[in-house]
This record gives C-alpha cells, structure tokens and sequence, in this order.
C-alpha cells in the first residue's frame, strides 16, 4: 500500500479539529507539549515498525507490504516461467523482501533524525491544520532526505542476501531467449521505494492506535498530549 494512503489513514485522527478527536480534552497542552507528545508517537511508532518488519519474513510474509518483482520484470516472469523456471523468479523475489528486512532495522536512525529535525511550526501545522497535513509534511519534507539516506543502506543489503546475484542469474537466463527484449530493472531504487511505503504503512497504523487506545501509549508525554481514560 502506497504510504501516501496509509498516510491519509493517519490524518483521521491526528489531523482532526480537537473537538472530534476521540481522546478526552487536554485544554492546558502547549505547542511545545503536542510537538513533543507528536514526535514521541513517530519514535514509539517506528521502534514498534522497525522491530516488527526488520526481522525474517517481516515483509515477505505480510501481503500489506510484500514486495513482488517490479513491474519491469514481469516480461521476464512469464518468459522464464514458460521453460519452467519458476523457482528462479520466485527466489528473486524473496530476496527483494530480504533486502528490505535486512534495511529496516538501520533506518531507525535515519527515521528518528528527521522526526528530530521537525520544527514546532511543522508539528503545529500537522495538528491544527487541514485535511491533507501530515500527508504533505512526509511527502515534502521526509521522502527524498530518507530515499537518499536509505539508497546505501539498501544497496548493502541487497549484495549480502543475494538479491543481485539472484537478478544475474535471471537476466542470464532470460537473455538467452530468443527474440526477447531488453529488460532492465533498478532493485536498489526499487526497494528503497517499497520498503520506505512499507514503513510508512505501519508508522501510520501505530500512529492511529496511539491516538485511539490508552494501552498504547507508553509515554508520558504521550498520556498527557493524547490523554488518558
């Protein structure tokens, strides 16, 4: 799922006039109160994400964020799978999704820095301000900073799970191929941008159910600026 979506699930609730939020009223908060509490729900957020994608099978086996083969590479999907050699895309893929778990527990860092770097006026504006806020926050302010920083990272993780030899070994196979045309896929970009919606899906999910149940909020900024029942 696009994180831009999964964002817009997001500024249900934290994008809302106060009064139709769910939580009960906190009417002595500063600024500086809800830009802490918003933050502080960011890093609960990504510290629950990281550690729930970052492991074996956290994007493989959850078919929100799976990662399939990019769409570049179904010409080569069918090609292969009609001389039988399924196992070989089917393996590509998987270490798509390996490479994307093995770069998400890195990038914790990376989130949390620019979750730092957000102004009072950028945490103010998410709250108070209208129905397309948060979105336009991440969009504009975090995507490219976090793709660049995370290109590394996923280039790394990409050669030490296989994902590259894998594509080889495919593209090798598929070139072989009679009357077949040139195909050519970026995984490095590819996963950057997969594995960033991913993260962001499930950032937007831990977000909505800070806001909505009490249990979560571990914090206590958190129980001041969201409230308590």
């Amino acid at each position: 799922m696009d994180w831009l979506k999964s964002g817009q699930e997001l500024l249900d609730t934290v994008s809302k006039p106060r009064q139709e939020q769910t939580t009960p009223q906190i009417t002595n908060l500063t600024d500086s109160d809800i830009a802490s509490g918003l933050k502080d729900a960011l890093r609960v957020g990504t510290e629950r994400v990281v550690g729930q994608l970052g492991k074996a099978d956290g994007f493989n086996a959850d078919p929100e964020i799976h990662i399939p083969l990019p769409d570049s590479m179904l010409r080569v999907k069918q090609a292969l799978e009609a001389i039988g050699l399924t196992a070989m895309m089917d393996d590509l893929e998987l270490k798509l999704n390996r490479a994307a778990e093995a770069a998400t527990p890195p990038a914790k860092k990376i989130f949390w820095s620019s979750i730092e770097s957000m102004t009072l006026d950028d945490v103010t504006g998410i709250y108070n301000g209208p129905d397309d806020a948060a979105t336009r926050y991440f969009q504009d302010k975090m995507s490219a900073p976090l793709a660049e920083a995370m290109q590394p990272i996923v280039e790394q993780a990409i050669n030490q799970v296989g994902a590259v030899q894998a594509y080889d070994a495919v593209m090798g196979e598929y070139s072989s191929l009679p009357f077949v045309p040139n195909v050519k896929a970026d995984l490095n970009s590819y996963v950057v941008t997969e594995g960033m919606n991913g993260i962001f899906h499930y950032i937007a999910a831990e977000e909505a159910a800070i806001r909505q149940n009490p249990v979560e909020r571990t914090t206590d900024i958190l129980k001041k600026v969201f409230g308590t029942e």
